[in-house]
């Protein structure tokens, strides 16, 4: 008999040093005892995530920790949910990697690498800030009518960051161009948000929304998600 209860995969390689791996399973309980959404979670390193059955989840949450293990297993993350509709939230390193699958596999831009991997690679499409965002807390515009503003509820907010890569803006505009939407700056422009429309739920977001509040309360983009990964166990919803 199938379970009642969505699956969620939890990947990234799990960390006591890592606040936002620690704050997880209080984020779930808050869920589940305050929001109704019960979620069966599961943690699957990047070096394992390949060789996972990620098509079995009904959602895929990419968190922080970069580097990762597995490069290759984080872009396989990203790919199952892309391409099997599975509702994905990809936070800090979530957000660069998401962006690296897309910039490979649909823009054909293979020569592209991540910096903090591959940092004398001669196309760096995740370089290094200007301005490292270890420990910021920063506004982020979100655009009206996008996931990210009808998932917070809200057109502006106060995120925080534990992070020191983003995006090199000479490649946004390709980005733009084959189907990705950036939805969330702050305010000197720089992007915060990437989502992909016409998909059940897809949000990356350079900052960790896990790390919001006391760590009791989840994020409105934490619950948005989860009820996006329920919705997806509901009967009648087509699975990949």
């Amino acid at each position: 008999m199938t379970s009642a209860v969505a699956r969620l995969a939890l990947v990234g390689d799990r960390s006591p040093a890592v606040r936002s791996h620690t704050r997880v399973p209080a984020l779930l309980a808050g869920l589940r005892d305050r929001h109704g959404v019960d979620l069966e979670a599961y943690w699957i390193p990047t070096d394992e995530a390949a060789a996972s059955r990620l098509a079995d989840f009904d959602g895929i949450w990419l968190l922080p920790g970069s580097p990762y293990r597995s490069e290759a297993g984080a872009l396989h993350a990203v790919r199952r949910a892309r391409t099997g509709g599975i509702p994905l939230l990809a936070t800090c390193g979530g957000f660069q990697h998401t962006l690296l699958e897309y910039a490979r596999a649909v823009c054909g831009l293979a020569d592209v690498a991540h910096g903090e991997n591959a940092p004398d690679a001669g196309e760096l499409l995740i370089e290094p800030l200007a301005c490292a965002l270890h420990g910021h807390e920063g506004p982020v515009v979100f655009t009206a009518g996008s996931l990210a503003q009808r998932s917070t509820g809200v057109d502006r907010s106060t995120e925080r960051y534990q992070c020191g890569y983003g995006l090199n803006p000479r490649y946004l505009a390709t980005l733009v161009e084959h189907g990705i939407r950036f939805t969330g700056h702050d305010p000197q422009g720089q992007v915060r948000v990437a989502e992909l429309p016409g998909h059940p739920f897809f949000l990356a977001t350079l900052f960790q929304p896990e790390l919001a509040g006391d760590g009791d309360e989840p994020h409105p983009m934490v619950r948005a998600f989860a009820t996006a990964v329920a919705a997806r166990r509901s009967p009648g919803v087509a699975r990949a």
